[in-house]
């Protein structure tokens, strides 16, 4: 198994190093075009509102993002310090009311980019799978 992790502060600029990190890992692990695509932006989305909602934008806390390779399997881990949420009570960001609504996709597209998406610790933890063709 690999193991590759990153340690950011709470600010939203910081996003350009989770994205330079998965750049790095397009280039370690052979990822092809589409799937570096998805990745770039479930993980993205997820460490913003980590970033966002998790630690509240306080700069004091942060945001602990790790990649494992286990065979085929890429499995990143965002985890936050903040009091965690509700994952199953969201609001729809495809219902009507929510269409023009500037928030509330991040979860919506993480699911839908990723293979497998799980919280953990009340959502403090998201872990984000993704299956590499062989």
């Amino acid at each position: 198994m690999n193991t590759i992790s990153i340690q950011i502060p709470s600010i939203i600029d910081n996003i350009r190093m989770i994205e330079s990190f998965i750049d790095n890992a397009k280039e370690r692990f052979h990822l092809d075009e589409d799937l570096y695509g998805n990745i770039m932006i479930a993980v993205t989305e997820a460490v913003n509102n980590a970033i966002k909602h998790g630690n509240g934008g306080n700069s004091s806390k942060n945001v602990l993002l790790s990649l494992t390779l286990n065979e085929n399997l890429l499995k990143f881990v965002v985890k936050d310090e903040g009091s965690g949420f509700d994952h199953n009570d969201l609001p729809d960001p495809t219902a009507p009311e929510n269409l023009e609504k500037p928030g509330g996709r991040g979860i919506f597209l993480m699911k839908h980019l990723s293979d497998e998406v799980e919280f953990r610790e009340n959502g403090k933890t998201v872990e984000l799978s993704f299956y590499m063709n062989s």
